[in-house]
């Protein structure tokens, strides 16, 4: 929550796949037969037909009994074809049928295949010729015609056909048929191995981190830890531009008596980008600061200031110029001058280490230490895992949070640290709850116990990226903060919560505080 300028509310088929229907492919299927074939081999009667281009091309090919059937009535077109009438049977073929044996030169596959299978030998020979001629469609007839020839007691036609294209070499070494796919099917698994290995690398930790942090909202709090009267409220600027009036004093008033709320943070800027601040931003101050110490005696009015810093953009405020701090300590100056309580600071987005923000905060100590009052920040999130604001800045050029080391630094240089533990991105209010405690104890471990500490509560409604109202809740942020006291430094005294924000807070976000951080009576 921006703080700084708030003023109210497939694979492709394999070239042969189906013409051979039931056929396994043997190893070096689709490869010509090496020997020469006679220069009359396949030629019949009247025709200088030359050898088909497909004979040949599967070599141990062993055709499933019946596969390739058709009804026994119907002809073979393309021995029609050839002869001119109906094919006549060749003897071989009866011989066969019958039971006798087959002709010397007829080349039967080794293990016995049934009828019409065929297997090349090894040379040149009869056999050889007989395949070299054999049509183009040979063994690619649908599932009815090899049996239909065998009951025919006719062969299939190894005599000349019609003039054939010569086959592609895609179809002469099919890609598909080599071990591993083509090289782009082999680049697409890599591709997608390695998508899948950057999403586990990805994932796998932040499973782990969530589920640590549902782990860290398991126990009961410590039986004391509740409110040491140490709380504040950030305030619209509405209580110093003429808005609020005497009777929303009173009713205020009303409203915080009986908790443990000390310290309210009106807004009183935001500073100019030169760090100047026009009195007119405050004017009705003196009216304020006066009713509030009538209506809440011991109660402090902090002029809440702040802007947002050109680190992410060209725009805003430069700590890096001299003259720049050197004006926001002057607007100090005469705020406080004004009569408030306290200055409370609010520069976003303010990345870990900046030693210009460091320098800064020395020089505002001495001045609110010449007015004896408290120096307060608002402070980003600690890093959940070390180092995690360097690899956030790196990803979204916005380091959300701050190193424990420097959280530390920034802590023992003023009075009152008060961490904006809110728009977490937590998607369940078990992962925010345990997300605060850890918080909480990262903050117990970096601040010193001479400086205040305050742990923020989300009193305001959004959904948007980083921030879901129905995981986001008073009571889910109680619970942890009290869970983080007890596990880290229960006996702390100068501890408390701080409320964003009083326009957006709900009945609810202070029945649930009351009743979640007040000790009961």
């Amino acid at each position: 929550m921006d703080h700084t300028t708030d003023r109210g509310p497939a694979a492709e088929p394999e070239p042969d796949a189906g013409r051979f229907p039931g056929v396994e492919r043997a190893p070096g299927a689709g490869r010509r037969p090496t020997a020469e074939l006679e220069p009359d081999a396949g030629r019949s009667s009247g025709s200088g037909g030359e050898p088909e281009p497909d004979a040949g091309r599967f070599p141990g090919v062993e055709r499933e009994p019946g596969a390739g059937r058709r009804p026994a009535a119907e002809p073979d077109p393309d021995a029609v074809r050839s002869s001119g009438g109906e094919p006549e049977p060749e003897p071989d073929a009866e011989r066969r049928l019958s039971g006798g044996e087959p002709e010397p030169d007829t080349v039967r596959p080794s293990g016995g295949a049934g009828p019409g299978a065929v297997r090349p030998s090894g040379g040149a020979g009869p056999g050889a010729e007989r395949l070299s001629g054999a049509k183009p469609d040979a063994g690619r007839q649908s599932g009815t015609e090899s049996v239909a020839e065998s009951q025919s007691g006719t062969e299939p036609d190894a005599g000349p056909q019609s003039r054939t294209e010569p086959a592609s070499d895609a179809e002469e070494q099919p890609a598909t048929g080599r071990k591993g796919g083509t090289p782009t099917r082999r680049r697409l698994r890599r591709a997608r191995r390695l998508a899948l290995g950057l999403v586990l690398l990805l994932l796998l930790p932040l499973l782990a981190a969530e589920t640590a942090l549902r782990v860290n909202y398991m126990g009961d709090p410590a039986g004391d830890a509740y409110s040491r009267g140490q709380d504040a409220i950030w305030l619209g600027h509405a209580w110093v531009d003429g808005r609020k009036k005497d009777a929303d004093v009173a009713a205020l008033a009303e409203r915080l008596r009986g908790t443990g709320i000390r310290d309210l943070y009106v807004h009183a800027g935001p500073l100019e980008h030169d760090g100047t601040l026009p009195a007119s931003a405050y004017r009705n101050a003196g009216r304020l600061i006066p009713a509030v110490h009538r209506a809440l005696p011991g109660v402090r009015v902090q002029a809440w200031l702040g802007d947002k810093l050109a680190t992410e953009s060209p725009d805003g405020l430069r700590l890096e110029r001299a003259g720049t701090r050197a004006a926001v300590v002057d607007s100090t100056r005469r705020i406080l001058d004004a009569g408030f309580d306290g200055a409370h600071f609010d520069l976003e987005p303010l990345h870990s280490g900046d030693r210009h923000y460091l320098d800064l905060l020395d020089a505002l100590r001495a001045v609110t230490r010449a007015h004896h009052v408290p120096l307060s920040v608002a402070a980003h999130q600690i890093d959940p895992l070390p180092a995690f604001h360097s690899l956030w800045g790196t990803l979204t050029n916005h380091p959300k949070w701050w190193s424990q080391a420097f959280f530390g630094q920034v802590a023992r240089r003023v009075d009152q640290i008060a961490v904006m533990s809110y728009d977490t991105m937590q998607p369940a209010q078990s992962l925010y709850g345990g997300y605060v405690a850890q918080q909480t104890s990262l903050a117990l471990e970096a601040t010193p116990p001479t400086t205040d500490l305050l742990m923020g509560l989300p009193f305001f409604h959004e959904n948007r990226f980083g921030h879901w109202a129905h995981a986001e809740t008073v009571p889910a942020a109680v619970r942890g903060v009290r869970l983080g006291l007890s596990r880290t430094d229960p006996d702390r005294v100068r501890f408390g919560v701080a409320l964003y924000v009083d326009f957006a807070a709900t009945e609810d976000d202070w029945t649930a505080y009351r009743e979640g951080w007040i000790r009961p009576s």
